[in-house]
């Protein structure tokens, strides 16, 4: 568990993780929504799952984008690093 995020974000960091192609020209998009915390929370765990993915992406009005199907490459680096109320 990264020290730098306090411990109640990881107990309950989101709600879902679900897959969109809206409005994105038919490219698919991992999503993270519901998050609960920081904007600056946000943006580090959207760069920590970014490196994890290996793949682009972006944080805003509460929710993480990944490129790609990265679902579960995500769910399975949320699991190992403490979020423990997550569901695909």
């Amino acid at each position: 568990v990264d020290s730098s995020f306090p411990m109640e974000v990881y107990e309950s960091a989101f709600s879902d993780l679900i897959l969109d192609t809206k409005h994105r020209g038919g490219k698919t998009v991992s999503i993270v929504e519901g998050f609960i915390g920081t904007a600056v929370d946000l943006e580090l765990l959207g760069k920590q799952l970014k490196n994890a993915c290996g793949t682009g992406g972006s944080t805003k009005d509460g929710i993480i984008i990944i490129q790609g199907d990265q679902r579960e490459k995500m769910l399975q680096w949320l699991l190992k690093n403490g979020y423990k109320q997550t569901r695909k």
